[in-house]
């Protein structure tokens, strides 16, 4: 059995977008393997692509109300779906790799464990953190070296986790700069 025609694909998302879980279960059924193969091709990891489709299929269920049949056939509607969560998955891998290593650079630089070469680190590092913006180096010393987590730096600063996330990365990635430069 092949993939249904893209006027019963259509209809079926205007019945999802009607709340119909029946519905959104037949689309499951008839559009979760062609799904699959294109999130598969981008992510190349089985898991996250089978995330991402569950992912992809929630989307689905909040938006099938935008769909309008006159703009494109249903399985190009549901395939730009399944292949925008494929690459917001793999960029936000791609941060979060990023971001570890980061702060794995930075924890080692921290450690105070080698007398003679730790001090010429530590001014080199207190020399960089001058550098960096009041906000950002409160933010890297408390989470750092005090352990504070986001959510608490958030509050702290009166502003959202993911500003304070983007802080800590630019922080990051100004302290390494200017250490790699010294």
């Amino acid at each position: 059995m092949g993939t249904p025609a893209n006027a019963d694909l259509a209809q079926l998302i205007a019945a999802v977008a009607t709340g119909d879980r029946m519905a959104l279960r037949a689309l499951y059924d008839a559009a979760a393997p062609k799904l699959l193969g294109i999130i598969l091709r981008i992510l190349r990891d089985r898991g996250a692509a089978e995330d991402a489709l569950q992912e992809v299929f929630v989307r689905i269920w909040q938006r099938a109300g935008t769909y309008d049949p006159r703009t494109g056939p249903a399985t190009a509607w549901l395939g730009a779906i399944a292949r925008h969560k494929a690459i917001d998955r793999l960029r936000q891998d791609h941060a979060t790799r990023l971001t570890q290593a980061d702060e794995d650079w930075f924890e080692r630089l921290a450690d105070t464990s080698d007398g003679e070469a730790d001090l010429a680190r530590r001014d080199a590092l207190a020399h960089c953190l001058e550098a960096v913006e009041p906000a950002q180096r409160d933010c890297l010393v408390l989470a750092y070296c005090e352990g504070w987590s986001r959510e608490e730096l958030a509050a702290r600063h009166d502003r959202p986790v993911n500003t304070v996330k983007t802080w800590l990365r630019r922080g990051l990635m100004s302290l390494r700069g200017c250490l790699e430069a010294t």
